[in-house]
């Protein structure tokens, strides 16, 4: 298309948008006259009616009469009738009736009223009856103040009234203006947020820092024939800061940012969502350059096929005219569109491909020093002490989102205020971090005796086997004290360093290690709990995981079983072979299961002594650190005393706190069935690593 059709387009769409303007604006001013119209004439039906049920018409012989009974009290001459005030008729007794009492007072209010007939000696008759009378005079100011209140007042009444009730209704210029974008317009001075702000996404900044040098200074890029992409999509996790980064963009670039999500398109009426598309667009040409971001955009962008539930009308609509408008727009004049979105696997393709979102941005989880950015970012506001050690706290919090760390520096601060401190120190952070993975100490669950030694052993043989394996992470941390997510005790884990590949030894120690704790129950107790439940669960994806994604499994080689389907939200993965192969799947996982709980067993009755001395000291404790587990290992094993002092032990609080997210919680109620573990150790795969947190 030339750029001549290109300028046609853009004036026809533009002509059109006047047009539906035009035609709504012509549809309210004619639905409020018609309302006007309906009011006035129930108006004037409600004031004859009230004046009739006052006033009675008599003829004129009757008010003669009247007058020569003696029954008139006054008479006022108008110019077109005789208004006639009788006199009050006093009753000789009250009746015990209410009701006739009511009636005979309703009666002498009653007034009358007749035509005026050409009698000159009307005045003398009044005269002579002892009437007054009086005549009235044309008062023009009266006049005009009667029409005002009677019918413009009554106007400009009904139409406040129409005019509220319109935007409560639904939109800024009343039902029929209910199709008007509802977008949220911030400067930069209101957003307030800059790339400064947003930390542990420096890819995601340099990306697009870029089109913010383009919004600045577009003679740069014009110059070698660049032109501005008409779209970017931010892509990730939920909590990774994609509304703050578009933010970011709006504040860096300082041009007018319209705010508004998905699924504010959609109203109750149908062709709503067209209609704010093209406002919204409409609106963005007037403030170019601008910027709009469109948060959640998969409610209106979702695929048109059947796969992921196409099919509505509506929506479909709405998304035809988002395609057509950015289409249509020029770039030159420096109008943006952002968007976020979680599910980029269920949009439509023809939203994504070029010239329409021509950059998809990842806004990722972060990783160590992304983690330590970003805590410095949450933590400038916060005092906090010498012994806190940032670095620490993000290696303990592998996998962690930038909300998540924001939460654990505000849980901090809250538990340092609790306890009466003017700073923050290692020890809250420690806490904090604790808070959001398994919970709040439950100090009032009081265990029987045998449940803490059942939990204790538990725990104990998940510990014991991670220290007895050379590929597992060091213990930090060994605990009963129930806590609020519903674990009973957990095992917590140090990482030396974070890590993105896992090997097949490790994995298939993790699977040893998880199933320790359901080992230490057969062994020592000769039955089992739900307790492992959710090891049960994690040991059963690492492994399927194991079989269907990772090729380590002989049987199957590498041929690829499943594929994820949501990356970004609960990796949940599709089988991707026939019934068949599935079942010898589940059968291949069995074995390795099987092989691994073996293994399990096997090490714990070699080392049944330790394992009773240390579920002892453990029940006794209710929690003991690296440190005191691992000399009561080394005594018992033989072994020489620690001898390095960078080796973790619990007990210094800048090394109680380099624990990993690989927390393993490995305790349940013994309820019915219930699962009440939390954490442990998660495999998580991506398109280029498996990252091991939990």
């Amino acid at each position: 298309m030339d750029n001549q059709d290109y300028q046609n387009n853009n004036g026809n769409s533009g002509n059109n948008n006047n047009n539906n303007g035009n035609s709504q604006k012509r549809q309210s001013l004619f639905l409020l006259l018609i309302a006007s119209l309906i009011t006035l004439v129930c108006m004037s039906f409600f004031v004859n009616y009230m004046n009739k049920s006052t006033s009675r018409e008599i003829s004129y012989d009757q008010f003669l009469a009247m007058v020569e009974a003696g029954k008139v009290e006054s008479v006022q001459i108008t110019n077109d009738k005789i208004n006639i005030v009788p006199k009050i008729v006093q009753q000789e007794e009250e009746s015990a009736d209410a009701f006739l009492n009511a009636y005979r007072m309703s009666q002498n209010k009653t007034t009358y009223y007749t035509g005026i007939v050409d009698n000159p000696d009307l005045v003398s008759f009044l005269n002579e009856h002892e009437v007054r009378y009086s005549a009235e005079i044309p008062d023009n100011s009266s006049f005009l103040l009667s029409i005002l209140l009677t019918y413009a007042l009554p106007i400009v009444i009904l139409w406040i009234a129409l005019s509220f009730l319109f935007r409560k209704m639904g939109g800024s210029g009343g039902p029929m203006g209910v199709g008007k974008s509802t977008a949220k317009v911030y400067v930069q001075k209101e957003t307030g947020v800059t790339f400064q702000d947003v930390a542990g996404q420096e890819e995601a900044k340099e990306s697009l820092q870029e089109i913010v040098d383009f919004l600045h200074n577009p003679n740069k890029y014009t110059k070698i024939g660049a032109k501005l992409p008409k779209g970017a999509l931010l892509v990730g996790p939920p909590g990774t800061g994609k509304t703050l980064l578009a933010k970011a963009v709006a504040g860096e670039a300082h041009v007018p940012f319209f705010s508004l999500a998905g699924s504010d398109f959609i109203e109750l009426y149908v062709g709503v969502g067209a209609s704010r598309v093209r406002d919204l667009f409409k609106e963005a040409n007037k403030n170019a350059p601008c910027i709009i971001f469109i948060d959640e955009i998969d409610a209106i962008g979702r695929s048109r096929d059947s796969k992921y539930g196409g099919g509505n009308e509506e929506r479909e609509q709405t998304l035809n005219q988002l395609l057509s408008e950015m289409d249509g727009f020029d770039t030159s004049k420096g109008i943006l569109i952002l968007a976020a979105t979680n599910r980029p696997e269920i949009l439509d393709k023809a939203l994504l491909r070029p010239g329409r979102f021509d950059r998809r941005v990842i806004v990722d989880k972060p990783d160590l020093k992304g983690r330590v950015d970003t805590l410095k970012v949450h933590s400038k506001g916060v005092n906090m002490d010498e012994t806190v050690d940032l670095d620490a706290i993000a290696l303990a919090t592998s996998g962690a989102v930038g909300s998540d760390l924001a939460n654990m520096i505000n849980e901090a601060a809250i538990n340092a205020a609790k306890e009466g401190r003017k700073a923050v120190c290692q020890k809250d952070l420690f806490d904090a971090v604790e808070v959001v993975l398994v919970g709040k100490e439950k100090k009032d669950r009081i265990m029987s005796k045998e449940e803490r030694r059942i939990v204790s052993y538990h725990e104990v043989g998940h510990a014991l086997i991670s220290a007895l394996q050379k590929n597992s992470e060091p213990v930090q941390k060994i605990t009963i004290v129930p806590r609020t997510m519903g674990a009973l005790g957990y095992v917590m884990h140090v990482p030396e360093e974070e890590k993105y590949l896992n090997t097949e030894a490790e994995l298939r120690d993790m699977l040893v290690s998880l199933l320790g704790g359901r080992a230490a129950e057969e062994i020592v107790f000769d039955t089992v709990t739900t307790g492992a439940s959710n090891d049960i669960e994690k040991a059963t994806g690492i492994a399927r995981a194991m079989v269907t994604q990772y090729g380590m499994s002989k049987r199957f080689g590498l041929m690829g079983l499943e594929t994820i389907e949501s990356q970004y939200l609960d990796h949940r993965a599709a089988m991707n072979c026939s019934d068949v192969t599935a079942a010898d799947i589940d059968t291949e996982v069995m074995k390795i299961l099987k092989n691994s709980y073996k293994e399990a067993k096997r090490l714990l009755k070699e080392n049944r002594k330790l394992m009773d001395e240390l579920a002892e000291h453990l029940i006794e404790k209710e929690t003991i650190t690296g440190k005191e587990f691992m000399e009561i290992f080394r005594k018992r094993k033989g072994l020489p005393e620690k001898k390095d002092d960078t080796e973790p032990d619990g007990n210094d609080p800048k090394d109680s706190v380099k624990l990993g997210k690989q927390t393993s919680e490995k305790a349940g109620n013994a309820d019915a069935g219930s699962v009440l573990e939390k954490g442990g150790v998660l495999a998580i795969q991506t398109e280029k690593r498996t990252d091991i947190s939990g």
